[in-house]
Formats: structure tokens, sequence, C-alpha cells
């Protein structure tokens, strides 16, 4: 048997009026997502346990068969491994966003997707100006950057998601607690740096969001994971353009497969990344692709570009990878979900259990759920599992019994 686990990201959400109170995925045209609860079982998963916040770090974690209440330490140390940093023992590392902040309002979380290019420019100054031997900042993608603080500075510092307070009083949000005036001196000095470097100052006039402050949270230090070939006895491979994603891989012992044209953004390599999934499987048991483009457009609170995002998920990543399945030799299993909710009247992740289906193409197992979303799948057989055991689930086929 192989495996392939399919994650758009953010994909659920809440009912809106202006869609006649149905969800995005109830609106989208989802039929490889509704195939696959038709033909298979569905039911809802709760990828955030009790007491942890709904990031894509815990959810995905724990898709991905790692429990976050014995294995989550934070963010940012899934991140530097994505990106080659390696930490010390009394290293913490930090989520360092480029952010937009406009009459003292924090009013871009990702300072309008920011290029690469751009963005590497703009952390090497922040590092060549506030750098020093506490501290070093890397460059990462677009606005998703890294901060490293030695010494167990910051480790207990309270710190927001910028994605979490868009439109309200930055000074409200600062970090909090122990070393905050160290962290928001960093915040605060880096906004007299940035607002004048030429990459900003040509994007304010090319009518674009300057990335004109740095934003500091998501800190841990490194964790330690059992490699996944341990844990479940399988070879696996993760698909993703996030760090975060990449890096819970790299943790894992999984093989992180790099998909050209994969964006992390709305114009990402649908294509390309189902293509990889498959061709990964000829060597591998599982694959797990990740798809960030739907949180994204939940983040905008853009509904056309989340409904299309899914629909571009659908057809593109879910269709692609369930014809190349049904037209192999061996069985494959493949289970479709998203990691949380992104609810476009939000903006930001919740923590409610996630639509969920399994199908698999040797055998048929329908059950009463008869499409891919909110609603439609609590009629399915599944009930509400715990997102951590969901690997072992599949492995064990227990999801048929």
């Amino acid at each position: 048997m192989k495996y392939v686990v399919l994650i758009g990201d953010g994909m659920a959400d809440e009912p809106l009026k202006e869609i006649g109170g149905m969800t995005v995925l109830q609106k989208a045209n989802t039929s490889n997502m509704d195939y696959i609860t038709m033909y298979g079982r569905a039911g809802l998963a709760q990828t955030v346990p009790e007491g942890f916040p709904p990031g894509s770090d815990v959810a995905n974690m724990s898709i991905v068969g790692y429990d976050p209440k014995k294995y989550y330490s934070g963010r940012a140390p899934l991140e530097a491994a994505s990106m080659g940093v390696e930490l010390e023992k009394d290293d913490v590392a930090f989520r360092c966003n480029l952010i937009t902040i406009k009459d003292e309002q924090i009013a871009d979380y990702s300072s309008g997707h920011i290029t690469n290019e751009e963005a590497k420019e703009l952390i090497e100054s922040v590092d060549s100006t506030l750098g020093d031997e506490r501290f070093s900042f890397y460059p990462g993608i677009s606005y998703r950057h890294l901060m490293v603080a030695k010494k167990s500075l910051g480790a207990n510092t309270e710190c927001v998601p910028p994605h979490d307070v868009i439109d309200e009083n930055r000074h409200e949000h600062m970090p909090k607690g122990e070393d905050s005036e160290v962290i928001s001196e960093l915040i605060e000095k880096s906004m007299e740096i940035l607002p004048n470097h030429p990459v900003n100052k040509k994007r304010v006039e090319e009518g674009k969001n300057p990335g004109n402050s740095i934003w500091l949270w998501g800190q841990g230090f490194a964790p330690a994971f059992t490699p996944f070939n341990e844990l479940y006895g399988l070879r696996g491979a993760i698909i993703s353009a996030v760090d975060l994603v990449k890096g819970i891989g790299i943790y894992a012992g999984l093989d992180v497969i790099e998909v050209p044209g994969a964006t992390g953004y709305l114009d990402t390599n649908y294509i390309g990344k189902a293509e990889y999934a498959m061709e990964a499987l000829k060597d591998h048991d599982f694959v797990f692709v990740h798809v960030e483009a739907p949180d994204e457009a939940g983040h905008m609170g853009d509904m056309k570009a989340k409904i299309q995002a899914i629909e571009d998920f659908d057809e593109k990543v879910v269709g692609t990878v369930l014809k190349a399945a049904n037209d192999m030799d061996e069985d494959v299993t493949i289970m479709v979900l998203p990691d949380h909710p992104t609810p476009i009247a939000l903006r930001t992740h919740t923590s409610v259990p996630i639509p969920v289906a399994i199908y698999c193409t040797s055998e048929e197992t329908a059950d009463n759920a008869d499409a891919f979303d909110e609603e439609s799948v609590k009629k399915g057989s599944l009930g509400t599992m715990y997102a951590a055991n969901l690997v072992r689930i599949l492995i064990d086929n227990k999801w048929t019994q």
C-alpha cells in the first residue's frame, strides 16, 4: 500500500452571508475531493490539541503524525531547520516577519507578499545594523524570515502573530513579559532603518506595501523528533513551499522534495506538486503534499481568491493525484484535509475540527457523506479523530473498520 496525504492549508471556513450562508468549501467546485468523500469515508479531525495555539505548526505536526503535546517546542525552530540554520542548545529561534505599519497600525502581515529578492536585501540590512553577538537575522522566503537569539534570550517572551492583529494598533500587541523590552527594541529600531531603504522607497513609489518593520513571534528551542521510519516503519517524503512544513519534515527524517515554481502563494505550481508526489511514490511509502494558497487568501479576507485557491487545489492537485493513483498497479490510499480553518471573516486561524476524507483505490468503502465540506463529512462514519493518530489509522487500515 502507498499513501498520499493532501493538505489544503486553511481550506475550512465558516458560513458567509455573501454566498447564501454557505462556506467557501461548499461554494467551490470540488469534484475530486467530493469523489474521494463519496467513494471513501469521511469525518472530522482535531488537529489542534486543547490549550495549543491554532497555528500551522501545531496542526501540520499533528497531521504528519507527531503529537504536539509531546513534540511541540515552537514554530520558528521548525523553519530554522528548513533554512539550514542549526540551533545550539540555548539558541531561541524567532519567526521574523517583514510587515507594513501604517499610522501605528499593523496594516499587512506580508508587506504585500514582498518578493524574495527584495526581502533578502531588507533582512540583510537589518542584520548588518541590529545583528550582534546576541542576535542574528536570516533571510527566508517572501515575508517569512528568522532571528536567532543566544543564551535563551526571549524564550519566555509573550509574542503575538501579526496575522492575528491586522488593522490593530501595534503598541497594544508589542512583546510582553520576560525580555520583552529587548525584543521590542529590535522591532522599534527596525522601524528606523527600513522605511528609508531603497527597496521600500521603490515599493511605495509603485503603490506597493513596504516592509517597513520586522515583527518577532513564534519562538522556541530546537525540538527532538523520533524519525518517521522508526515510529511507523515506512519511508516518507514531504512537499511544500513553506519553510515551516519543510522543517517538520526535516526533523521527522522525511525526504523534502523541492518542486520548481512552488511559491507558497496563489500562483504556486499546483500540478507540479502533484506530479512530483506521484513520482516520489515509486521509492517512498508515504508522501505529504502541502499547499498554502487557501490559507493566504483566508488571511487576506479575500473570499473569491480563497474559492479559486480551493478549486485550483481540487482540480490540479487532488485531481492529478487521484487520476494517477487509479492508474497505478499498486494500491494507493489518499487522505485529503485542511490543517485548520482560516475563516474569511476572521482572517486568522481557529481550532475547531476540520473535515477529512479517506479513499483507497482498491476498494469502495462509501459511507453517508457525499461532499467534502464542513457539514457533509459529519454524516460520515469516521466521527471526530485526533489528528496525531491519523497516520497510524491509515497504516493499520482502521478507517475501514
